[in-house]
């Protein structure tokens, strides 16, 4: 057997699962809960010299500094984890996330310092960035690369789980501390979300130290066929794969903003309800997100990844009217159910095989780095961006959610089109180069002369 295949078993892989799922949960617990800070109080606290709209864009700009930052961390985790270790790289943006976001929690208000609160709002958001962009690849390559041979996709969305579960973790305390009178909460009660990040961080630390390096990586470190320069090799030798990724994020990327950070600011400022309604629909849509991502990547273990993420982003995009239509009803039921679907049979079928198509996507050598400026790139526009983006054409169509339509429904249409043109990657062993023809457990021809 090859040493790239997916033959990892036992207590291994399972601790391997386990590290990623619950330190991608810790990570995406930190950056997520700025998201909402930035939708309910982040204007009132370090813009209020401006006038409310003002102060909900800089909020929003502030929330995309942290988007950034995203592809440098990716870039240079991506080299480490490749040329380094994973789990040295992965104990790094950990530890970057839970100071950063701890330490927000401390920072004083624009009443205490002016001007300075802002600025060092922005540089500890960049370093939230920086850190979960180097996360991302590095947790789910740790799951898809102990996974079993044929689990690839089970194995790697369950990292994936950890966005929603952060989310909905990130959600549940600030709808905790928003129940607080509105003096309390904003003096001190919005940051104890960010204190918690000090004890969370050493829990999944001490979980990130017991685990191992894959296999075929430590293989490939003990041959030195490790790439000197992963992240050259990945621009040279795999510029498609890389847009193939960056084109795939397109459905998820942004649109999962709009549906988790953006309708808090919609719902409350548009339609004048009562905050609660969109946490409480937020925390419903990612609990059920959280139950669907196995799912729909497990499927995609047995039909392939393709035909469940393009069935997920047609969904999305022929949802995108309905969704607005119920949001638009003022119902908080109809609201509700209208993030849910959107978040099961959207967001969960797109997201759920994205890791293992990616690790698929690129040879082991440089699949860290791939990955990672594949995700991270995306996330820069796609991600940080759109709140920013969603205020605006909301604005420009004078409250018209039509619009949110349209910029919902073409971002998953790009993504579904992208994979249209995209290779089936799911029987393909993690030791063949892009476009080899080996299946899980057979090497390629590629494979057999790029290890020699």
């Amino acid at each position: 057997m090859p040493s790239g295949a997916s033959t990892a078993s036992g207590a291994p892989a399972r601790r391997a699962l386990t590290s990623s799922t619950i330190g991608s949960v810790i990570e995406w617990y930190d950056f997520t809960i700025y998201g909402t800070a930035a939708a309910l109080v982040v204007n009132r606290l370090f813009f209020p010299q401006v006038s409310s709209t003002a102060g909900i864009m800089a909020a929003f700009a502030t929330f995309a500094a942290g988007f950034l930052a995203r592809p440098l961390g990716g870039f240079v985790a991506g080299h480490y984890g490749d040329k380094v270790s994973r789990k040295a790289t992965l104990v790094v943006t950990l530890t970057l996330m839970g100071s950063a976001t701890t330490l927000i929690g401390l920072l004083p208000t624009h009443a205490q310092i002016g001007l300075w609160a802002p600025a060092l709002l922005v540089f500890l958001r960049l370093v939230q960035g920086f850190a979960v962009g180097g996360e991302w690849g590095g947790a789910v390559l740790m799951a898809v690369e102990h996974a079993p041979s044929g689990r690839r996709g089970l194995y790697g969305a369950w990292p994936q789980t950890g966005v929603s579960a952060g989310l909905l973790l990130g959600t549940g305390v600030f709808s905790a501390v928003s129940l607080l009178p509105d003096e309390q909460f904003l003096a001190w009660g919005w940051r104890l979300p960010f204190l918690a990040s000090a004890l969370l961080a050493t829990v999944g630390l001490y979980i990130r130290s017991r685990i191992s390096e894959p296999e075929s990586i430590a293989q490939a470190a003990e041959s030195g066929g490790r790439s000197r320069r992963p992240l050259v090799d990945v621009v040279r030798r795999h510029p498609k794969e890389v847009l193939i990724a960056v084109g795939a994020r397109f459905a998820e990327g942004g649109n999962y903003y709009i549906f988790t950070v953006f309708i808090l600011t919609y719902l409350s400022e548009q339609l004048d309800l009562s905050r609660q309604v969109g946490l409480t629909g937020v925390m419903v849509a990612a609990a059920v997100d959280i139950a669907v991502i196995p799912l729909w990547g497990a499927l995609s273990d047995r039909v392939g990844r393709r035909p469940v993420f393009i069935g997920g982003a047609l969904f999305m995009a022929a949802f995108a009217g309905p969704f607005f239509l119920l949001v638009d009803t003022r119902s908080p039921v109809l609201i509700c159910l209208a993030l849910v679907a959107v978040m099961a049979f959207g967001h969960g079928a797109v997201f759920g095989p994205l890791a293992a198509f990616y690790a698929e996507l690129f040879p082991a050598r440089v699949r860290y780095s791939g990955v990672s400026i594949g995700y991270q790139a995306g996330s820069v526009v796609l991600g940080g961006f759109t709140p920013m983006l969603a205020t605006s054409v909301i604005l420009w169509s004078g409250g018209a959610s039509w619009s949110l339509m349209l910029l919902v429904a073409a971002g998953a249409l790009i993504a579904a089109a992208t994979m249209v043109a995209a290779p089936e990657t799911f029987r393909r062993s993690l030791d063949a180069e892009p476009g080899g023809a080996a299946q899980d457990g057979e090497p390629s021809p590629e494979a057999v002369t790029t290890s020699n």
